[in-house]
Parts: structure tokens; C-alpha cells; sequence
């Protein structure tokens, strides 16, 4: 048996998502160095250069770092598709000042592998490549179309075609391998964090399903004498009241109980253990009549249906684990309904489902989704409370199911069918997953 289903594994992530403070940090980089080039350059060394225009893609990048921030906040994680844009306005901001200030002649060219190594460390190989691929049009753009590189008033500095080919050269195949290197290392370390990560919830659901097992042959064990006790003095009380009296009935009641408890206790000793029985194997819906047979004389109808069926019925095995978790769903089920409690099986080749619906006041919706987390019950605790003659509970009981249906494969999910309530439970397995034990038994 599988502890957690394949299907159910995260696949490897193909892309980080960056916080927007590390994007708007970067871009406040990018413009404080900017400013400063340009600055030191017309003023410092005094070379004639378009300020004006400068200065305007400039203001653009301010303007979009001040948008940014306060319409989404620097905690915010932007999508892929956000984050590419980003880097596509930074390459054109970028290229638009080299087009003013010499094209590849300038030696800042040399910052259009900055975006592309952003995009490559956080994003798809594809965005990657496009944003590479744009970064390499702007690259040869500039190279031709682009205004003299800022120099002493009344010199015109010349360089040699084929120095500036070469300059282009070197920033395409920066671009190449930066591009492909980096986005190969980020995606074999993403992998890496996404099997450690798989590896610790696979650890840790481990852990909880071995404590489990623990707690029910601790409890059981501990359980034992003093239901013993319960039941011998009760026996002994049948003997000494007046038959057909009330508190007969009460007495017997006491020793069904007791010996319904006895059964339990069994099942939870035999938790861990792996049944042999050549007969274990029966039909799904043979396994829920088996489940629901104990809650029927309750004054509650329990209806089964099978409608929603493709293919051969599953067989399924009876497992400790899976009798018990089904069998608490319905006895909850069982608890809170008004009058009906119906069970639905449905399969197909691909998968095995059990609903599980009743007509009661339904979940508690602050409670819906943490159903299933230990400790959590909406039954009073109070014996002195308007509600103490109803069933009170320490919230394990669903917990303790979940987990040993989801040992077995399944997924829950816990919904109210309308607003009034009426509580429903779907429970849903790979088909694969719940018959693989039953295929040995097949055989006999």
C-alpha cells in the first residue's frame, strides 16, 4: 500500500515566483546607476548627450516602481506573465538609452544580460528564450541605429565596423549562455527543493500514521481492563434485578455496549496487522452494507445507491484501516441525521467513489475546511450544558478516519449540499489504488 499516491505528488515546478520588493529593488539599482552615468557624464566629464530623453526613460522606470508598490505592495508575488512584462519594459528602457548614448559602442551594453539573467533564475525556459531573443533584437538595433557616443565637444570618435560586430558577437553569446546556464542550474535546483519537500511530507504523514497505530494499541490495551470490569459487573447485576423490569433493559444495554466496545478494541489492536483472510476481497458494495449494518437500528434509514456506474464493480479489500474509516464516517453521518442517511457508490475504469449525504443541520461553515484536523468538533464538551444529553466527542474521530482513508489512497472533501445544511462526504480513490490488494484474492 502506498502512503501517498502518485497522482497526488506535486510535479517539479518549472518557475519560482520572485517577491515584487526583489524586482523593484533591482530596478532601483538599475536607475540609481543610470542617473549617476548619466549625470558624472554631462556634467562630470562634460560630453553633450540627450538629457531631456535621458532622463524621461528614466522617470519611467521610477514611475513604474512607484506604481507598483503602492498598488500591489512589495510582498506581493506577481505571476510569470507579470513578471516577463516587467522584464521586457527594463530591456526596452534599457536599449532606449544606449540608442541615445552610442548603441554597443557604450560599454553599459553590456547590462542587457541583467534582465535576461533575472528571467532565467525565476521563469519558464520559454519566457526565458523570448525575453533572450528580445534582448538580442534590441542588442542589434541599437548596434545600427543609434546617436554618437558621448565625447570630448568637437572630436568624433570613431570605431572600427568590425570591433562593433564583434562587441554584438560577444553580447549574443552572452546572452546565449547566460540564458541557458542559468536557467539550468535554477530548474536542477528547483527539482531538488521539490523532492526534499516530497520527501518530508512523505516522511512526515509517515510518522503521524505510525503514531497512530500506536495511540490505538496504547489505548486499546489500556481500554481493556476496565471494560472487562464494566462488563463482569454488569453480568452480575442482570443476575440480581427483576427480568422484563426497566432497569434490565438498561443492564443489557450496558452489556451489548460493553461488547460493541470489545469489538473495537480488536479492530484497533489489529491495526498494523495484515489480514491473510482468503476472503477479505469483496465487493465494494458489500464492504459499505458491512460498514452500515451496525448503525441500522438506530431509528435511521440508511439507502444505498450505485447509479453512477461504468464497468465491473471493484473489489476491494477489507482493511482494518478502511472499515473503520468508513464505518466512522457513516456512524457521524448516523449521529446528526434527522431521519435518512443515503451512501452513493460510483466507479469507472479510472476511479472508485463513496458519497456519503444526511439530512441533519450539516457542518458548522467556520468548520468546513478544517474538517479533518485532530481536536476539532462542533459536539458540546459541557455535561452541564443545554446539550449534554447529545453525543460529546474530543474531535479525533474524523481525524482518525481521514488519515486511515487517505492511508489507503483516498481523498475527502466535506461540503453542505444547501444552506440548511444536510452534511455530505465524498470520498474518491484511483481505481488502482483500492483494487491492487484485492487482485491476489481473485485468485482463490
Amino acid at each position: 500500500m502506498t502512503l501517498i499516491p502518485a497522482e497526488s505528488l506535486p510535479p517539479p515546478s518549472s518557475w519560482r515566483p520572485l517577491r515584487l520588493q526583489t524586482l523593484v529593488v533591482l530596478r532601483w539599482l538599475a536607475i540609481g546607476g543610470q542617473t549617476v552615468s548619466v549625470l558624472f557624464v554631462a556634467f562630470g566629464l562634460g560630453f553633450p548627450l540627450p538629457l531631456l530623453a535621458c532622463f524621461l526613460l528614466i522617470g519611467l522606470s521610477v514611475a513604474l516602481n512607484l506604481w507598483l508598490v503602492l498598488r500591489l505592495g512589495v510582498s506581493h508575488r506577481p505571476t510569470p506573465l507579470s513578471t516577463a512584462c516587467q522584464m521586457v519594459f527594463d530591456l526596452c528602457q534599457l536599449g532606449g538609452l544606449l540608442a541615445l548614448t552610442g548603441g554597443l559602442q557604450n560599454p553599459f551594453s553590456l547590462l542587457l544580460l541583467a534582465p535576461v539573467s533575472v528571467s532565467a533564475a525565476s521563469l519558464s525556459q520559454r519566457a526565458t528564450f523570448l525575453i533572450a531573443l528580445l534582448a538580442a533584437i534590441i542588442a542589434s538595433l541599437v548596434s545600427l541605429w543609434h546617436l554618437p557616443l558621448p565625447w570630448l565637444p568637437g572630436e568624433h570618435l570613431v570605431f572600427n565596423r568590425i570591433y562593433v560586430i564583434g562587441i554584438w558577437v560577444s553580447i549574443i553569446s552572452g546572452l546565449v549562455f547566460v540564458s541557458a546556464y542559468i536557467n539550468r542550474v535554477a530548474h536542477d535546483a528547483r527539482q531538488i527543493a521539490d523532492a526534499l519537500a516530497v520527501t518530508e511530507l512523505a516522511l512526515s504523514r509517515r510518522e503521524q500514521l505510525s503514531a497512530l497505530d500506536g495511540l490505538a494499541a496504547a489505548a486499546a490495551h489500556e481500554l481493556g481492563t476496565p471494560l472487562s470490569t464494566i462488563a463482569l459487573a454488569a453480568k452480575e447485576m442482570r443476575a440480581e434485578v427483576e427480568p422484563g423490569s426497566d432497569l434490565a433493559g438498561d443492564v443489557e444495554l450496558i452489556i451489548e455496549q460493553a461488547a460493541r466496545c470489545r469489538a473495537i478494541l480488536t479492530k484497533l489492536r489489529n491495526l498494523g496487522s495484515d489480514d491473510k483472510d482468503p476472503f477479505a476481497a469483496v465487493p465494494l458494495t458489500d464492504l459499505l452494507a458491512e460498514v452500515a449494518r451496525p448503525h441500522e437500528g438506530r431509528g435511521k434509514a440508511i439507502l444505498f445507491y450505485h447509479e453512477n456506474t461504468d464497468g465491473p464493480e471493484p473489489v476491494v479489500q477489507r482493511g482494518v484501516g478502511l472499515l473503520y474509516g468508513l464505518g466512522n464516517i457513516i456512524e457521524n453521518a448516523t449521529d446528526f441525521a434527522r431521519s435518512m442517511v443515503r451512501i452513493e457508490a460510483g466507479w469507472d475504469p479510472e476511479s472508485v467513489s463513496v458519497v456519503i449525504t444526511d439530512d441533519g443541520p450539516g457542518f458548522a461553515h467556520e468548520l468546513v475546511a478544517r474538517l479533518g484536523e485532530p481536536y476539532l468538533t462542533s459536539r458540546p464538551r459541557d455535561p452541564q450544558g443545554p446539550d449534554a444529553n447529545k453525543p460529546g466527542g474530543l474531535g479525533l474521530g474524523v481525524f482518525i478516519a481521514k488519515t486511515l482513508l487517505e492511508r489507503s489512497g483516498a481523498r475527502l472533501a466535506f461540503e453542505n449540499i444547501d444552506p440548511n445544511g444536510h452534511a455530505r462526504v465524498r470520498i474518491s480513490w484511483p481505481r488502482s489504488a483500492i483494487e491492487i490488494a484485492a487482485e491476489g484474492a481473485r485468485k482463490f
